[in-house]
């Protein structure tokens, strides 16, 4: 089943109309426009003429937030474009040096190993913020983007361009809380980003370890994962042991949790991915009780926004 698109939609964006498929009349040049429908108003939008561009004219945008182009998907991809073209034109923004990528470079750089001369762009007029934006949002709906990746596409439009978290999700097409929770990873010592940039450690993982206040700790309770295969709910266990340590607490090992109902589990899961924090449910028999942990006030007050709670 398709996903649905991310907030306002690639085209929303820059104006014009989401990019679809090229139609079968050959595609237009810099002075012959497409041929449109007869049901078609007369007038042409010339943002979503689709030109043709010699490939060695375009380069990379530095506000690409995807760093890791897989080098067996871009063979795969490249593969297909030889067999059946660039089906997607690129999108890109004219600069004095050429043509600067907004949305395709995965596209480009599949093109470069085929050896292709000139591909398909639709030239749009763009500022910063609104590649940015674009970029992430072309990333996002086809999952590309590592956790790390993500956090700090999110970052750049808070910090550089002044936005703030319910802004970012707005136009990424996120909730408040994925944006926020995606933001506190840039918290976690480099050892451990690393560890999520290349898959080692989940997010689920990550949530988890945030809840250690040094870096030291973090980067001992990541060791231990990945060397002892711990997964999010042995995580918990072992950040409460360590949490004891630092309090000074004896830290006896918590014995392994019986078999639980699987719909408990998940519901468990679904809030603890919902709150970015840890959480144990209790339940049996119609009774039990719902306990959210917080390591910090910043963190309580985390929390209380994501619940829509105001302290008075």
């Amino acid at each position: 089943m398709a996903k649905p698109a991310l907030g306002r939609g690639l085209g929303a964006l820059l104006g014009g109309s989401p990019i679809a498929k090229p139609p079968s009349p050959p595609l237009a040049t810099n002075s012959t426009p497409a041929a449109a429908p007869s049901s078609a108003p007369a007038a042409v939008d010339t943002r979503e003429r689709v030109q043709r561009v010699a490939l060695e004219r375009i380069h990379p945008c530095p506000f690409q937030p995807r760093k890791e182009f897989s080098a067996e998907a871009l063979r795969e991809l490249s593969d297909s474009i030889k067999e059946q073209g660039i089906v997607q034109p690129l999108i890109v923004r004219e600069t004095a040096q050429g043509y600067e990528l907004i949305a395709g470079e995965r596209r480009w750089r599949a093109s470069q190993l085929i050896g292709l001369k000139e591909v398909p762009v639709i030239v749009r007029e763009a500022d910063d913020r609104e590649v940015l934006e674009l970029a992430l949002i072309e990333n996002l709906q086809r999952e590309n983007l590592n956790p790390m990746e993500e956090a700090q596409g999110y970052a750049q439009l808070v910090q550089q361009f002044q936005l703030k978290q319910d802004e970012v999700a707005t136009k990424v097409g996120k909730s408040r809380a994925s944006v926020a929770n995606a933001l506190r990873l840039l918290k976690l010592p480099e050892p451990v980003q690393e560890h999520l940039r290349e898959g080692r450690l989940s997010v689920g993982h990550a949530k988890v370890i945030l809840g250690l206040e040094t870096d030291k700790q973090q980067q001992l309770a990541a060791n231990r994962i990945l060397h002892e295969g711990l997964n999010v709910r042995q995580t918990e266990d072992l950040v409460s042991r360590l949490q004891m340590r630092q309090d000074g607490a004896s830290a006896k090992p918590t014995p392994q949790a019986p078999a639980r109902d699987a719909h408990l589990t998940d519901l468990e899961n679904r809030l603890r991915e919902r709150l970015g924090t840890r959480i144990h449910l209790k339940y049996a028999q119609g009774k039990g009780a719902l306990e959210i942990a917080f390591f910090s006030d910043a963190e309580l007050q985390r929390v209380l926004d994501i619940l829509g709670v105001k302290m008075d």
